[in-house]
């Protein structure tokens, strides 16, 4: 046989090789990829505390997303890969494959459309930052009036709650929930609809911008892990088996109260009674 003939069989059995391997990745659930290579990648979002927090000068990320995945992985018996994402991006690193998990989703109609969501990881109570002076707010009816000036943030689940919530209202919709707040704070707005785990170190970080109230009703917005989309449920299965114990065990509170006081400097007495996770 020729050096040329030699050349091209290695050549024929090296592409066949390729191919096979790349319709065994293609035919293999998330679950199984995790069990085979022990790596749970999960997406991470910078300047999005206290859910990710990075520290650079160590070069570690923390936050409730980081501490849930690492106890997560060790359920599964892998370690944790951190991706960096947004949350405008991490529905479509999910469907492409990029990550595994994305903690701190909330699961819109749009959403469910694309991927797929565990049970409730948490809830979230929705609260009104208002401006300093404002008046006490005990009610959304309050609210609900078009001398009142609302402002959210474009999009969010904040916006969506505003809308349905406070139609008579006029709301602003800005581009980021750092310039609804700064509208508050300047006077340009009364009130920003902000959800607790956001307010409370916001009021941490600026005590006199204003003061937080949480409106009765109280209302929550559910938070949930984003999965990709899949027939298999094995993963979605496992996630939410986690999800039960965790609960349970009074884990979960335990992250979120941690996490708000390391990073955010948000004493656990300072939650309103009405906030339950």
């Amino acid at each position: 046989m020729t050096v040329s003939h030699t050349l091209l069989r290695s050549l024929a059995v090296a592409g066949s090789l390729l191919f096979t391997q790349a319709a065994m990745a293609q035919d293999e659930t998330t679950l199984q990829r995790v069990e085979r290579t022990k790596v749970l990648r999960i997406g991470v979002i910078s300047g999005a505390t206290p859910y990710f927090h990075k520290d650079l000068v160590r070069n570690e990320w923390m936050g409730f997303g980081p501490d849930f995945a690492q106890s997560l992985a060790t359920k599964l018996g892998a370690k944790v890969e951190r991706v960096e994402t947004s949350w405008g991006n991490a529905v479509m690193d999910l469907q492409a494959n990029k990550i595994d998990v994305m903690f701190g989703m909330g699961p819109t109609p749009a959403r469910r459309e694309m991927i797929d969501f565990s049970d409730m990881l948490f809830n979230n109570t929705l609260t009104v930052v208002c401006k300093k002076g404002y008046p006490e707010v005990k009610t959304w009816e309050q609210l609900n009036d078009p001398k009142v000036k609302i402002v959210v943030d474009v999009g969010s689940n904040q916006d969506q709650f505003a809308t349905k919530t406070l139609p008579k209202a006029s709301i602003a919709r800005l581009d980021s929930s750092g310039a609804a707040s700064m509208a508050v704070q300047t006077g340009r707005a009364d009130c920003q609809v902000l959800m607790v785990l956001l307010a409370q170190p916001l009021l941490a970080k600026r005590p006199d911008m204003g003061k937080m109230f949480v409106p009765e009703p109280v209302s929550t917005s559910t938070v949930h892990i984003g999965l990709r989309k899949s027939a298999n449920k094995d993963l979605e299965t496992k996630v939410n088996a986690w999800i039960q114990q965790e609960r349970a065990s009074g884990n979960v509170q335990k992250v979120i109260v941690h996490n708000m006081e390391k990073l955010a400097g948000v004493k656990p007495e300072s939650f309103p009674k009405q906030v339950k996770f």
